[in-house]
């Protein structure tokens, strides 16, 4: 049973994606998968994702509280349908794992990030993350992190093991069409693209405002949902100011478009897990600029692919080099390789059946993970 994400499929977020690629897998593999879903990411209609069951259970729109409601509704529900594993996805919904364990469930918690670090919480809200972080570390019979970074910090600050077991990316079949990228006014090959939710932590201003210092041969795409908040508003504004092409949240043919076509992805954020985003234009073999924060760090990205998180100079001079860079058909093929060879759900979805299995052999008392090797 899986607890913490918005809903499948098509649900824009990191974790999302990340549960629609896994799941569909483990089923698969052999397991009897439901996904405990909030009703306002997904239609009454819906029942199933493939093999996945998806149990729509209610939540709030409010932000803050949304996850943490859903939560509590969910491991009470999981509490009556007695699954074999409750497998909880970050830190937030993680605040109900010391009741899950009373329930007498056996509960694996995936960390996907700090969310403590995002710049939209307030005071209130990073305190609830940082509980929901200690209760899960602490009390979940198996921790998963999805980078060295996070399973360093799961030891260095609970003195926990825990299995590294990263997103990964699904290989992009053939796109050969255009006409989603002419729709937005775009030329093949000549556009900086960003993927992801319109948040602080994402800079999408920080890019605009870059993007607006430098020659302007290329457009720049933005792909994300404008929602109701101040951020998104400030982003919108930005945009007409700047000439940005804001396409609104994309998926299927027309995101895989946008991504075969670009002439380079760029990721100024300032906090992430493991961004699939980033793996997912790897995966087109796009040459990438990325902040320097340690998680996209952790990718291995050539040197030149990174700059100051936040340093705007920086990043126009960056952009400006990679507009002027000549393709190298070459690099684009080496991109895709590496990243298919790393970064494969199918043995991300092995390596979870995995934690599973060991969890499955532990009394229930037990807390502390065996080592999986990965």
């Amino acid at each position: 049973m899986v607890l913490g994400i918005r809903g499948m499929p098509n649900v824009q977020g990191g974790i999302e994606t990340h549960a629609e690629q896994l799941y569909p897998r483990l089923a698969a593999l052999g397991c009897e998968v439901e996904a405990l879903v909030r009703t306002p990411f997904v239609s009454k209609d819906l029942r199933a994702f493939g093999a996945v069951r998806l149990r729509r259970l209610w939540s709030p729109t409010w932000p803050g509280i949304e996850a943490v409601v859903h939560s509590v509704i969910g491991v009470l529900y999981a509490g009556i349908a007695r699954p074999d594993i409750l497998h909880v996805h970050a830190i937030g919904p993680a605040i109900v794992v010391p009741a899950a364990r009373l329930l007498g469930l056996k509960v694996v918690v995936t960390h996907h990030g700090m969310d403590y670090e995002r710049e939209k919480w307030g005071r209130v809200a990073r305190w609830v993350l940082r509980v929901g972080e200690r209760s899960g570390m602490r009390q979940a019979h198996a921790r998963i992190a999805i980078s060295q970074t996070i399973a360093n910090l799961i030891r260095s600050r609970y003195g926990l093991d825990s299995h590294l077991v990263p997103n990964g990316v699904a290989a992009p079949g053939p796109c050969s069409g255009t006409q989603h990228v002419a729709g937005f006014g775009l030329e093949p090959g000549r556009y900086f693209l960003q993927v992801g939710r319109m948040v602080p932590e994402k800079r999408q201003l920080d890019l605009i405002e870059a993007y607006a210092r430098q020659p302007r041969d290329w457009k720049l795409a933005i792909v994300g949902a404008i929602d109701g908040t101040d951020y998104s508003h400030r982003v919108a504004a930005a945009a007409r100011s700047e000439g940005v092409v804001l396409t609104g949240f994309l998926s299927g043919d027309p995101l895989r478009q946008i991504y075969s076509h670009a002439g380079a992805f760029v990721l100024p954020s300032s906090h992430e897990g493991l961004p699939i985003v980033l793996l997912e234009a790897l995966s087109h073999g796009l040459p990438v600029l990325a902040s320097d924060i340690p998680a996209n760090v952790e990718i291995g990205l050539d040197p030149s692919s990174y700059y100051p998180v936040g340093e705007l100079g920086a990043l126009a001079s960056a952009l400006t080099r990679l507009e002027n860079a000549v393709p190298d058909d070459e690099a684009r093929r080496m991109r895709k390789d590496r990243v298919a060879s790393t970064y494969d759900w199918s043995r991300i979805a092995e390596q979870t059946l995995g934690v599973y299995r060991l969890v499955l052999k532990t009394s229930p008392a037990s807390s502390a993970p065996q080592s999986l090797k990965n």
